[in-house]
């Protein structure tokens, strides 16, 4: 596969590529308490366009960040000036949280060449790169969707999943909430996991704003019981480190990894999914 990274070097030298294009795609817990738009607009990497990960999302639901309907999001980006032939640069501010959710996104709308900036921007800071502030913007383009339906895991397949183990199903949430040793951030969701899920907790993937090395990557699925060479579905609780989750996963060699958008936001709140502890 194409190296999904790019280093903070690279972008510095292509930062005036007209081909290229920055993408701040910074998303926080809510119990970080940090207000991501606020942050862009006080310091970005230089014409870095904003993408809020909570807005731009299909709003008619209450699941939060959902995918957007495809010809409502090719408007919107091409508006935002980026187009899909153009090379797509993400980061995110915690250095490697968001970034692959954003990335997913673009990838899964059929944008062609979708990279992360290796480190992301706390790296950018801490080599003296600069920033600007305020609201960047660019001419408005074309952005010609090609959705892959096919990326992305229904409720239903999940279900299916589960029942048959025809697809592994890997939970990037942390053990203790996969466990249902600690309660979910979002009110009114049940604890526990799903029938036949193994934890691969994202944070446990990433090292300094980075994806540790693809032998670490793979001694931890091997120990958590994943099989590379099998299909995996990705969940977690919202749908940002389950992106994560699949492009370690992809970067330790598996080749058939989709990701279920609806995680344990839709899965926990329902009455008609099963539900296990410990």
């Amino acid at each position: 596969m194409t190296d999904p990274f790019v280093s903070t070097a690279w972008l510095a030298e292509h930062l005036e590529d007209p081909s290229v294009v920055v993408v701040d795609g910074s998303w926080y817990l809510p119990a970080a308490s940090r207000d991501p738009r606020a942050e862009y607009l006080a310091g970005h990497i230089p014409g870095a366009i904003w993408f809020d990960v909570d807005k731009y999302a299909d709003l008619t639901t209450n699941l939060p960040h959902m995918l957007m309907e495809p010809a409502a999001f090719g408007e919107l980006i091409g508006r935002l000036g980026i187009g899909s032939d153009m090379t797509i640069v993400v980061y995110d501010g915690m250095g490697l949280f968001s970034a692959p959710r954003v990335r997913w996104t673009f990838e899964t709308m059929g944008a062609r060449d979708v990279r992360i900036l290796e480190g992301g921007l706390p790296r950018w800071k801490a080599e003296g790169r600069p920033t600007d502030a305020g609201e960047a913007t660019r001419p408005a383009t074309s952005f010609t969707v090609s959705f892959d339906d096919k990326a992305v895991a229904s409720l239903d397949q999940m279900q299916a999943f589960s029942r048959s183990g025809t697809r592994q199903i890997a939970d990037a949430r942390p053990g203790a909430r996969f466990r249902a040793e600690a309660p979910e951030p979002r009110p009114g969701l049940k604890s526990g996991h799903m029938p036949n899920a193994v934890s691969a907790p994202a944070d446990t993937l990433v090292a300094n704003g980075s994806l540790k090395p693809a032998e670490t990557l793979r001694a931890q699925f091997a120990a958590a019981g994943i099989d590379l060479t099998k299909p995996i579905v990705t969940t977690c609780g919202s749908g940002v480190t389950a992106a994560t989750l699949k492009l370690a996963l992809e970067q330790a060699g598996a080749k058939d990894v989709i990701l279920y958008d609806g995680a344990w936001a839709e899965w926990g709140a329902r009455d008609d999914t099963e539900v296990v502890k410990g």
